[in-house]
C-alpha cells in the first residue's frame, strides 16, 4: 500500500517539476528578450533593481533562473556587483509567488489550463501563441501534479509509520538541513516549499517546524547560481556569493529570532493565515523573505565587499587584441540562453574592432612599407579567423537551445554579420599582400594616389564605426549617415577609377602601381558594403548583401 502511495507521490512530483519547467521556459521564450532588456535598463539604482528582481522572478517563477541570468550579466560586464545585489535581493522575494499560488489551490481549474494550452500548442501557427500555450499548459500540468501529490499525501496520513517519523521532526537544525538538501537536489526552493505546504495542509508536518525547513530551502536555492558561476569569472562567482551570503546571513538571523520568540511568530503568521495550513506556509515564506531583504538591504554594499574578501584576486585581463581567446563566450563563461545573444554580440563587437584596426594598419603598411606592420596584419588576421570560427560554432550551439523568440529571429543575421566582419579582415590582409608586393618590386605611389586612398579610407572608417555602433548597441542615430556614406563611397570609387585610368593613359603611373591602386579602392568599396550589411543586419528590412 505504502509503495503505491510513494509511486503516486513521485508521479505527482514529476508532473509538478515538468509543469514548472515548461511554464518557466515558455515565459523565457515568449518574453525573455523583453524581460532581459528591462533587467538591463532598470538596474543602475539598487532599489529599482530590487523591484525589477521581484517582478522578473514573479513572472518567470524561478529565483534560480533570475540569479543565473544576473551571474551571466556580471560575467559579461553588462552589470556590476552592486547592481546585481539589488536584483538578487528582489529575486528572493519574487520566488515566494509560486508558494502563494499553490496555497490558493487552483487544482480544480487545472484541466481548463491543460486543454487551453494543448489547443494553443497543437493548432496555432503563431510562434508567440504557441509559447504562451506552453506557459498555460505548464501551469495546468503543475497543478495536476499538485493534485497527485496532495492525494498521495492524504494516503500517507493513514500510515502510522510516516506520521510518527514526520511528527518526531523536532530538531530545528535537522529541519534546516532537510530543507537545504531537498532544495539542493531539486534545485528549486519554490518546489520544496510547495511540497512542505502540501504536507502541512495534510497534517503531516507541524506548523512551527515548517519555518525551519523553509530556512533550509532558502539556503539550498543558492546551489544553482553557485554551480553556474564555477566556470565563470571572479565577478560571476562573487555575484553567486552575494545570493549565498544573503540567504545564509538572513536565515541565521531568522533562526535566532525563531529560537527566542518562535511561539509569538507562529501566532502572528496564524493570525494572518487563519486555520489554513497551506496559507500559513506560503505567508511564512513571503514574510521571511521580505524581512531578510528589509534587514540586509541597507548592508548590501558591505555584502558585496565581503565577497571580495571571500573570493580575492582579479581575472587576467583579456583585451580585444588578445590572441586566440574568447572574452564573452566560450567554456570559461557562464552560459544562459536568455543572455547568449547579448554576449555573442559583444564578442562580435570585439572582433569588428580588431578588423577595423587591422584595416588601418594594413593601409599604413601599404604607404610606409613598414615590415612590422605587415607582419602584425597577418598575425591579427589569424586571430580574426579564430574568432570567426569560434563565434560561428557558438552560434550553432546557441541555435539548438531554447532561446527567446526575438533572439531566435536574429541568429540567422548574426551568422551573416560574423562573415561580413571576417571579410573586412580578409581585405586588410590583401592590402598587406599589396604592401609586400610594393616593397619587393619597388613599386612607387604618387602623392596624389596616396591622398586619394587616404580620403576614401577616412570615409570607410567613419562608415565602419557607425555600423559597429548600430549593430552592437542598436543605436540608429546614424542610419541616414550610413546610407549617405555608402552612396558616397560608391561614387568615390567610380571617380577614383576614372582618375586612375587617366593617369595610366598619360603614363603618370606604372601599370604595377595602377593595379594595386585599383585593387585597394575596390576593396575599400566592398568593405563599405560589408559595413552597411552589418549595420542593417538586425533590422526587419535588411538591404541586399554585397
Amino acid at each position: 500500500m505504502e509503495i503505491s502511495i510513494l509511486l503516486a507521490l513521485a508521479g505527482g512530483l514529476g508532473l509538478f517539476l515538468f509543469g514548472m519547467k515548461l511554464m518557466s521556459e515558455g515565459i523565457e521564450k515568449a518574453a525573455g528578450a523583453k524581460l532581459r532588456n528591462i533587467l538591463e535598463m532598470f538596474t543602475s539604482n539598487r532599489f529599482l533593481g530590487m523591484i525589477v528582481g521581484i517582478i522578473f522572478t514573479g513572472i518567470v517563477q524561478s529565483s534560480s533562473a533570475c540569479t543565473v541570468m544576473v551571474v551571466s550579466f556580471v560575467n559579461s560586464g553588462l552589470m556590476n556587483l552592486y547592481q546585481a545585489a539589488g536584483v538578487i535581493f528582489g529575486a528572493n522575494i519574487g520566488t515566494t509567488v509560486t508558494s502563494q499560488l499553490v496555497s490558493f489551490n487552483l487544482s480544480e481549474a487545472a484541466p481548463v489550463f491543460l486543454l487551453g494550452g494543448v489547443l494553443a500548442v497543437m493548432f496555432s501557427k503563431s510562434e508567440n501563441v504557441k509559447k504562451i500555450g506552453e506557459v498555460v499548459l505548464g501551469f495546468g500540468i503543475l497543478f495536476m501534479g499538485l493534485t497527485g501529490m496532495s492525494d498521495a499525501m492524504a494516503g500517507l496520513r493513514e500510515s502510522p509509520h510516516v506520521v510518527e517519523i514526520l511528527g518526531s521532526l523536532e530538531n530545528h537544525l535537522f529541519a534546516v538541513l532537510v530543507g537545504f538538501l531537498l532544495t539542493a537536489v531539486i534545485q528549486s526552493s519554490s518546489v520544496t516549499v510547495s511540497i512542505v505546504l502540501l504536507m502541512a495542509s495534510q497534517g503531516l508536518l507541524a506548523l512551527p517546524i515548517t519555518l525551519y525547513i523553509i530556512l533550509g530551502c532558502n539556503m539550498g536555492s543558492c546551489v544553482s547560481a553557485l554551480l553556474a558561476s564555477l566556470a565563470g569569472k571572479k565577478d560571476a562567482k562573487r555575484a553567486a556569493m552575494i545570493h549565498f551570503l544573503f540567504n545564509v546571513i538572513g536565515s541565521a538571523v531568522v533562526f535566532v529570532l525563531l529560537s527566542i520568540a518562535g511561539g509569538t511568530i507562529v501566532e502572528m503568521i496564524q493570525g494572518i493565515s487563519g486555520d489554513n495550513a497551506g496559507r500559513f506556509v506560503a505567508n511564512a515564506h513571503t514574510i521571511i523573505k521580505v524581512f531578510q531583504v528589509i534587514i540586509l538591504f541597507p548592508f548590501s554594499r558591505w555584502i558585496v565587499k565581503l565577497t571580495y574578501l571571500l573570493i580575492p584576486g582579479e581575472d587576467v585581463k583579456i583585451g580585444y587584441r588578445a590572441n586566440f581567446q574568447l572574452k564573452y563566450i566560450g567554456e570559461k563563461v557562464v552560459f544562459n540562453p536568455a543572455t547568449a545573444v547579448v554576449e555573442v554580440i559583444k564578442e562580435m563587437e570585439r572582433m569588428a574592432a580588431l578588423a577595423s584596426e587591422n584595416l588601418n594598419r594594413a593601409m599604413n603598411a601599404l604607404i610606409t612599407l613598414d615590415e612590422d606592420d605587415i607582419q602584425e596584419v597577418y598575425q591579427v588576421e589569424e586571430n580574426i579567423n579564430f574568432l570567426n570560427k569560434a563565434i560561428t560554432n557558438y552560434l550553432v550551439k546557441v541555435n539548438q537551445t531554447t532561446l527567446p523568440i526575438e533572439d531566435l529571429k536574429s541568429i540567422g543575421a548574426l551568422f551573416h554579420v560574423v562573415n561580413d566582419i571576417e571579410r573586412i579582415g580578409d581585405h586588410a590582409e590583401n592590402m598587406a599582400d599589396s604592401a609586400r608586393q610594393r616593397k619587393e618590386n619597388g613599386v612607387k605611389f604618387s602623392k596624389e594616389a596616396q591622398k586619394e586612398m587616404g580620403d576614401m579610407l577616412e570615409m570607410v572608417n567613419k562608415l565602419v564605426q557607425y555600423a559597429i555602433d548600430m549593430f552592437a548597441k542598436g543605436n540608429e542615430e546614424h542610419v541616414h549617415d550610413i546610407m549617405e556614406l555608402e552612396e558616397a563611397v560608391d561614387e568615390k570609387e567610380r571617380e577614383l577609377q576614372r582618375a586612375h585610368v587617366e593617369r595610366l593613359t598619360q603614363n603618370a603611373c606604372s601599370p604595377e602601381a595602377g593595379m594595386i591602386f585599383s585593387d585597394v579602392i575596390s576593396a575599400l568599396e566592398r568593405i563599405a558594403d560589408h559595413a552597411t550589411n552589418i549595420a542593417f543586419s538586425i533590422m526587419e528590412n535588411e538591404p541586399e548583401e554585397a
